[in-house]
């Protein structure tokens, strides 16, 4: 796991004052770091143009155009004159070299963005906007400096400094940071970094179910139920990858008489007494009347919710249930926002500040552990919070929602903590469709089924 911040001028500061760096010094590490990246990814001699702006992420690449001018065929390209004391003196350090500038944006093996970081606040002026757009027509390998300017810059890959920044995670910018590499600023990232509570998962943090002790039978692994209501395959789909994944028993609870049960699994009318776990929410429908729901709730056994329960009145009262899981998508999750009287807001608003209303809703429902679905993949408990994100776009596909939920539940019911199961479930689901061999857009719940066993 890797630490995530909201900012990282505290932890600069920091720098300067417990270990003695000087702003100076961190920018030099800032810039030989994306040197050493370039020297070892391009030839001797490959143009490269650096677009700088007036604060010190410009200074930044007039560092990097200093460090890169006897290996690159380097242009500067000044949106903006420096102001920053940063900025004028490295910028002063590059004219005595004589490093050519441009007025206009040339065609280059390389494209540095170097012109706002993490400290720009408000919107872009259109001259600005305009020089973005031309920026992301060039046909040259795209690199952010810290971060995309404004978000509007398409990088292969972000550069950033010192430590990961929250804002790098939101869902909206996934397809503009590219990857993402931490350049150390003279100083290890152990000892720059401070403890905080927001972690980035690492797909070698998954921890998979295995079988160690050999005197066991099928009731030492858990028994999940779950209600299956009018769409049925819903449910079929988490419980055959509930069993897939490890659960020992798995219970289809329907009150259909004409229910079409898959061969491998059980149906019942009532919760097995057995049960170890939950699961409810996933093609529900208005299958259960208000008593079949009281009835199947009427216990304290781990659960995770999905889709359909989010919009039943009874929410609010699951809410104060202990070991809990819900697993809402942004539309969803604004609905409960709204149903909890926490927040009245759109999509959009959420998708901008996914971590202010993950961590508004965890704060008042402590005992809930928050699956945030997206292209990054939030979890939250009380004060934690963790992002996945290895999500990929063959998981949007009808159902994928549902194997996800079968595979959380799975782990509670073998005897997973709530924020446990809902990480390595969530890292497995993402690896599955990882592993698929085909075509991205052919991916289906199906596969990922398939795939359990290949974990």
């Amino acid at each position: 796991m890797q630490n995530i911040f909201d900012e990282v001028g505290s932890l600069d500061e920091r720098a300067y004052s417990k270990f003695g760096l000087a702003e100076d010094l961190l920018m030099e590490h800032a810039a030989n770091g994306m040197a050493l990246y370039i020297k070892e990814n391009f030839t001797l001699g490959s143009t490269l143009t650096i677009v700088c702006g007036c604060g010190n992420n410009g200074a930044d690449g007039f560092a990097l155009a200093r460090l890169l001018h006897l290996y690159c065929n380097v242009t500067l390209f000044l949106a903006r004159t420096p102001t920053t004391q940063m900025a004028k003196l490295q910028y002063k350090r590059v004219l005595s070299l004589k490093i050519k500038e441009s007025d206009i944006l040339l065609e280059s093996d390389i494209l540095v963005d170097a012109l706002v970081g993490t400290g720009f606040k408000g919107e872009f002026k259109p001259e600005l906007t305009k020089l973005l757009q031309n920026m992301n027509n060039s046909s040259a390998f795209k690199i952010a400096c810290d971060i995309p300017s404004g978000f509007i810059f398409n990088a292969d890959i972000t550069l950033t400094m010192g430590a990961l920044k929250k804002s790098l995670f939101l869902d909206g910018v996934k397809d503009i940071v590219g990857e993402i590499t931490v350049l150390d600023l003279g100083l290890h990232r152990d000892l720059y970094e401070t403890e905080t509570n927001c972690k980035l998962l690492d797909m070698e943090d998954l921890e998979l179910p295995y079988r160690n002790k050999k005197d066991s039978h099928k009731g030492s692994f858990g028994h999940l139920s779950i209600a299956s209501g009018e769409m049925q395959g819903a449910s079929t789909m988490s419980a055959l990858a509930a069993s897939r994944f490890g659960c020992g028993l798995v219970t289809l609870i329907t009150h259909d008489i004409n229910y079409s049960l898959h061969h491998s699994l059980m149906s019942a009318t009532q919760v097995p007494k057995n049960t170890t776990a939950l699961a409810c929410g996933m093609g529900l429908g208005n299958a259960f009347s208000e008593d079949n729901l009281a009835l199947f709730f009427d216990n304290t056994l781990p659960l995770i919710l999905d889709a359909d329960i989010f919009h039943m009145p009874i929410i609010l009262k699951l809410l104060k249930r202990d070991s809990l899981v819900i697993t809402p998508h942004p539309k969803e999750f604004v609905s409960l926002l709204k149903l909890t009287k926490l927040a009245d807001i759109n999509i959009e608003e959420l998708q901008s500040n996914r971590f202010s209303y993950v961590e508004l809703f965890t704060a008042k429902y402590k005992n809930v552990t928050l699956l945030l679905k997206g292209a990054n993949v939030i979890i939250a408990q009380d004060t934690k919070v963790f992002v996945n994100p290895h999500g990929i776009s063959a998981l949007a596909k009808g159902g994928s929602g549902d194997v996800l939920s079968g595979l959380i539940g799975s782990l509670l019911a073998q005897g997973y903590s709530t924020l446990n199961a809902s990480i390595h479930a969530s890292l497995a689901h993402t690896k599955l469709a990882k592993n698929y061999k085909g075509a991205d857009f052919s991916l289906t719940p199906d596969d990922l089924i398939e795939g359990i066993g290949n974990l």
